[in-house]
C-alpha cells in the first residue's frame, strides 16, 4: 500500500505495473523458507532454524506491525538472549516480545543503550540477523540512519572485538552472518529479473552505494537520480559535479555495499519525473 501511494506521488498509473514487490516482502518469504517461490534462493544459515517447532526472534523495528511481521512468518518474539535470529527492519524500536517496546522517540538514550547491549550481547552467540532494508541512511534533514546502519555495526561487532575467540572471524565472514535484502543485493534482482531479458531492464535510484551499485553487479543498466535524494547536497557542493561525486565515492568503496570495486551509472538526470 505505502509503496503503491509512493508511485503514485511521483506520477505512475499504479494499474501499469504487473506486480510490485519490496524488500519486507522478500524478507518475509525467507522468514518462512519460500523465498523460491518469488524467484530467488533462501537463505541456507536459517535452514537449521526453520525445523524448531518454535523460533525465536529479536527486533529492531519500524514500530509498524513489528511482531506481526514476525508471527505471521512464523517467528516468536524473544529476548536477545533467547533469539535464534535478530530482524532489522526499522530504526525506532526495539522489540523483545516481553511487552516493554524501547522506543527511540520515547527515550533515545535509552534506545541506544539498548542496541549496543543487544547488538554485544547477539556478536557472542553470532546470532544470524536479517536485514529487510539494506539502505543506510533515509534521505530526509540529517539523513537518519536505516536498518543497514545497523547490519554494517554488527558485523563490526563479530569480525573485531566481541565475538569469541578474538581473530576467529574476518570482515569478509562476518557477513555470512547478515542477510541483507534489497539493493544492491542479488535476491531482488532475481525475482525481477526472473525469465527477462537484463539489457531490456534499467535501475533507477538516487543512491549510489545502492541503486549504482546494485546495478552494475547484476547486469542491469543504472539511472542515477542526483537532484532528489541523499547526494543532492553532495553533487551541489563538489567542485567537479556529479562525476566529482562518483569519484569521491570509488576512492573510498572498500567501505561500502560496492566492497572496493568502482561504480558508474550509466545515465544521469536531474530529477525523477514520469
Amino acid at each position: 500500500e505505502n509503496s503503491v501511494k509512493m508511485l503514485t506521488k511521483l506520477g505512475f498509473d499504479p494499474a501499469d505495473f504487473e506486480q510490485i514487490i519490496t524488500s519486507g516482502d522478500v524478507s518475509h518469504s525467507l522468514l518462512r523458507n519460500k523465498a523460491d517461490e518469488l524467484g530467488c534462493s533462501n537463505w541456507s544459515l536459517l535452514s537449521g532454524i526453520q525445523s524448531k517447532s518454535r523460533k525465536k526472534a529479536f527486533v529492531f523495528g519500524s514500530g509498524d506491525e513489528d511482531e506481526e511481521y514476525c508471527i505471521s512468518a512464523g517467528w516468536n518474539l524473544s529476548s536477545i538472549e533467547e533469539a535464534d535470529l535478530i530482524v532489522a527492519r526499522g530504526t525506532f524500536t526495539i522489540n523483545d516480545g516481553s511487552g516493554k517496546v524501547v522506543s527511540k522517540k520515547e527515550d533515545e538514550m535509552e534506545y541506544w543503550k539498548v542496541m549496543e547491549e543487544s547488538l554485544i550481547a547477539a556478536a557472542k552467540r553470532k546470532v544470524p540477523m536479517l536485514v529487510t532494508n539494506p539502505d543506510k541512511v533515509r534521505p530526509d534533514a540529517g539523513l537518519p540512519p536505516m536498518p543497514g546502519a545497523i547490519g554494517d555495526t554488527y558485523e563490526r561487532y563479530l569480525w573485531t572485538t566481541y565475538c569469541p575467540p578474538i581473530g576467529d572471524m574476518t570482515e569478509t565472514s562476518s557477513r555470512d552472518y547478515v542477510k541483507r535484502i534489497g539493493k544492491p543485493f542479488p535476491e531482488v534482482y532475481d525475482i525481477a529479473l526472473r525469465g527477462r531479458d537484463a539489457s531490456r531492464a534499467v535501475m533507477i535510484g538516487d543512491a549510489l552505494e545502492t541503486d549504482v551499485t546494485g546495478g552494475m553487479a547484476n547486469g542491469v543498466d543504472s539511472v542515477w537520480v542526483v537532484r532528489d535524494g541523499i547526494h543532492k547536497e553532495d553533487v551541489e557542493k563538489n567542485g567537479n559535479g556529479e562525476m566529482g561525486v562518483v569519484e569521491e565515492f570509488c576512492g573510498r568503496s572498500e567501505y561500502t555495499y560496492a566492497y572496493g570495486e568502482k561504480v558508474m551509472p550509466k545515465y544521469v538526470v536531474d530529477h525523477f519525473r514520469w
